[in-house]
Order: C-alpha cells, then structure tokens, then sequence
C-alpha cells in the first residue's frame, strides 16, 4: 500500500491549480529554540491553504458523467474553497455544505468561486451527513476532504516539495491533523524515501482524534470537539489516513488554544503572515516538542497549513497570546483597602511589568484586584512571584489555568460598588514602559485612594487605563493641576453615561 500511495502522490494532477509554495526560515524562533526552524507556506496557495491540493487531485480522477452532474462536499471551510476553485477551473457545478461555525472568510470566499453553499450543523458530521442526503436527492459525487485515496496524494505533494526543497539534514516533519489527510501524504512519501525524517503529527487537545485511535488501537469518535481551530475540529480520523499513518507516524502532540495563539504571533514575526488557528498548529506542536525532549541543533519544519481567519477573531488570539507563550500569570491578589496599598503592592512586584489590573472599591476593609503578571518565557518564574507575594503577606490565587478566569471573569471584573461614595472618573493614556505605572501612583497626592482601576497591555506604545479616585474633602479644584504634572494624556470621564449607567 506504501508504494502505491507514493506512485499515485508521484501521478498527482495539482499544479494545474495549486503552486509550489516555498520553505521559510524562521531566524526568530530559530535563536530562540536553538533550532533551525523551518516553515512551509502553505498558507500562499491560491485559496490560502493546501486543500487546492488532493481537491483538485481528485477532481481529475472523476468521469464526464460525473462532473456534468456536478460534486459536493462538507467542509470547515479550506477544503470548500480548494473545490470551488477546482471545480470553477474544470467548470463542474459545486455544492459545498459547511458547518455553521465556519468563519465567514471562508463562506464569502466559497461563494466567490463559484460554488454554492449550505451552512448546516455545529460541526463536521452534522455537514457530512447533510451532504449525504443531498447526494441521494441529485446524484452529486462526493469529494471527500481527506478521507480518500486520491485526496491524500494530492496533499502528499507537499512533501515531494519538501524533499526536494529541502535536500540537506531535516530531522523532523510537524503536520496539523484534522482528518489525517496531510499527514497521510506527507508520512508516506517522506517515509519512503527519507525513513530517518520523523514525521510528528500535532493536534487541538480538545480534538485529538488522531490520537484517540492510536491509543485505542482503532479509529474512534470523540464524544465533543473543540471548535476554536475550526480547520481541525473532526471527531474521527479518516479510515484511509489511519491505514497509513498508524505505522508510519513517529509520535503525536496535543497543544491548547493558549499555545495555538502564540503560534499565530510566531510566525507574524518571522514571515508577516498572519495563519489561522489551525495554520499555525503544527508551529506549536514543534516548539512544544523542544520543550519536551531539549533537542538542539536541529532541522525541524512545520506547515502553515492556512491564512484563512476572520479579522475580528485577531483580537482574542492576541491576548491569549501571551498566556500561550506563558509569559503571563494571571493572579486574584487580596490587598488592604486603603490609600497606598496598590503603591506597596507594585512595589513588592518589583520590575516585572504588569500586563494587566482590574479592580473596584466594594469593601471598607479588603480589595480583591485582578492582576496579569510577565513572567519568563515557559513560565519558569511564575511560582516565584507567587512566593514573593505570599512572603510579603498577601493572599493569591493562581488563575493563569482558569478558563473562566480568562475568557470571563477579565471582562467582568469590577461593577458598582456596595454603596454610594464621591469619586472622580478619568481615562488615560500610560505609556507602555517599566515604571510607567509606579510613577503614576507615586506622583499622585499621598491622601488620594484609587477606587477603580483597568489597564490592559494591547501591544502597542500607549496603554489605555481607566482610574476612579476619591479626593479628600471632595476637593477637586486641584485634581488638574496633579494629573498635568504627571505629564500623562488623561480625560475626565466623570459625567460618561456610560459610567453612571454601569458602574457608579
């Protein structure tokens, strides 16, 4: 079966639609990792991913009475736009059913080649099956995403490519799995030709199907899959990939969403190119695989497997970015509630800067911050700065693995407090240096307590922060003249509706 596989990868109809995408270097992560860390670009295939590939393969396999009728086929959105572009190049009628959560990216650009699209179901097998009752109703031929033969020497072209590209010392292959349809390419021809090339397949933790069916022995169905990587959310892996890569696969790496994020920044700062999700999964997989086994001095490449990702998804993989690359420890810390309590708590931090602090009055005796912390890369240190608070007195719950803590309780910290004081709203703009922070509290009047206060770190050269204060005496004629002196853009948001609607 292997060396048929590699002659029908060898056969592949796909430069007709595909192109040959080139190896970047990523001299970055390279130092970083004390790698030679390789990408390959996937992610610039006409449709943005390397499903053009076995789509188009298995395109051309079909008979004329086939494509007169025309195909159809359920995808989370990469393999729906490979077949709307191969099927609009050989002028074939397509109907692609694609699960609801498909980012809409993916849809206007199936729709934009051509082909017609029906959104059905939460996920993969619920498209599936809808796309099976259609083939019954019109006689559409199915193109499968990755279970099929012809499918997967398609994608195992990539490796030809990469063979070819990549003639010197290259120790091992990460792939992104969903299906297995890549994979399956990719470990047969590479094991065919180069056996001493680790082929590594990385996944979602929360859709390891792939491992599942290793660990079982057997091909399974998970009982829920994770959506945040829409491009590898199956619940199976497919009978055809499984034949193969279950003898040919060296290991199998699962990563969080966390760790996916800070792969999307990865490969930003090395190539500009902005992956999706599941484009950058194999990324993750290869660093979490130095991290694990200490390798150095080695070739090691990852696919970017895809670019195909709603803008407005940017900003949550950005700030989970951080937590990804745990260089950020998310803390609840309890602190006095009184005037110069919040200056001794960035004191007994230190230098390390703070990413990111939540907090409202509601207790005349204590205040519950919320608190986003840098740590050293891998979180080495986290459990230091810990220690260091604990010794200095304070209670700290550690939140940087709390799911709710970061999707949620972030947004929702705060409110109104339990009863009614005076207090002054203003909005600034800090920059984003070490001190900034410790200066602004030292700066302001010793008698001054900060009643409310929200900053978080965006990345750019200014932090937006917003910081309630209750003056003594209500004395608020010389509120201006302190905040100039401090030399920080600031705006008086005390009469904002949307202050006295939600939080006074």
């Amino acid at each position: 079966m292997l060396e048929a596989t590699v002659k029908k990868i060898l056969q592949a109809h796909v430069y007709e639609a595909a192109c040959e995408t080139p190896i970047s270097s990523a001299p970055f992560l390279s130092r970083r990792f004390n790698n030679q860390i390789l990408i390959k670009r996937e992610d610039l295939q006409p449709v943005f991913s390397f499903k053009i590939r076995g789509a188009y393969n298995k395109m051309a396999q079909l008979s004329e009475e086939q494509k007169a009728k025309g195909v159809i086929a359920a995808s989370a959105g990469n393999h729906a736009q490979g077949l709307a572009m191969a099927a609009k190049l050989m002028g074939v009628k397509a109907v692609i059913v694609m699960p609801r959560i498909t980012p809409e990216i993916k849809v206007q650009a199936v729709r934009a080649r051509g082909a017609k699209v029906v959104l059905k179901g939460d996920a993969f097998a619920a498209a599936a099956e809808h796309a099976q009752e259609l083939i019954k109703e019109h006689g559409y031929t199915y193109i499968p995403p990755f279970d099929d033969i012809d499918v997967v020497a398609g994608q195992g072209t990539v490796a030809v490519e990469i063979l070819r590209q990549q003639a010197g010392r290259l120790d091992a292959i990460f792939v992104p799995v969903g299906g297995g349809g890549l994979i399956a390419g990719i470990a047969a021809y590479v094991k065919y030709l180069r056996p001493d090339i680790k082929v590594i397949g990385v996944e979602s933790e929360d859709s390891a199907c792939l491992k599942a069916a290793l660990d079982a022995g057997e091909r399974v169905v998970l009982d829920q899959v994770g959506v945040f990587a829409e491009g590898v959310a199956v619940a199976q892996i497919g009978e055809v990939p499984f034949s193969l890569v279950k003898d040919l696969i060296d290991d199998v790496i699962t990563v969080t969403a966390d760790e996916m994020c800070a792969a999307v920044k990865d490969i930003f700062e090395d190539t500009r190119a902005v992956a999706e999700t599941s484009g950058a999964l194999s990324l993750a997989g290869l660093k979490k695989y130095i991290q694990q086994t200490g390798v150095e001095g080695e070739t090691l490449l990852c696919i970017n497997s895809g670019a195909n990702t709603n803008f407005d998804r940017l900003q949550h993989i950005a700030e989970r970015t951080e937590l990804g690359e745990q260089r950020e420890a998310i803390l609840a810390v309890t602190i006095a509630e009184k005037p110069g309590s919040f200056k001794k708590f960035c004191r007994t931090l230190g230098k390390r800067m703070v990413t990111e602090f939540s907090y409202r009055y509601a207790d005349s005796s204590e205040a519950h911050i919320f608190v986003g912390v840098q740590v050293k890369p891998g979180g080495e240190d986290r459990q230091a700065v810990i220690d260091k608070l604990r010794e200095s007195g304070y209670h700290v719950e550690d939140l940087t693995d709390n799911e709710l803590a970061k999707l949620h309780i972030r947004h929702l910290s705060g409110g109104r407090p339990s009863k009614h004081f005076e207090e002054e709203l203003y909005r600034f703009e800090f920059p984003e240096r070490p001190g900034a922070l410790i200066n602004f509290l030292t700066q302001l009047p010793h008698d001054w307590n900060i009643s409310l206060f929200h900053y978080r770190n965006h990345g750019a050269a200014y932090g937006r922060v917003l910081v309630g204060m209750q003056v003594p005496n209500g004395d608020r004629t010389h509120v201006a003249e302190h905040l100039d002196a401090i030399g920080y853009r600031y705006w008086r948001e005390s009469d904002n509706p949307a202050y006295r609607l939600f939080m006074a």
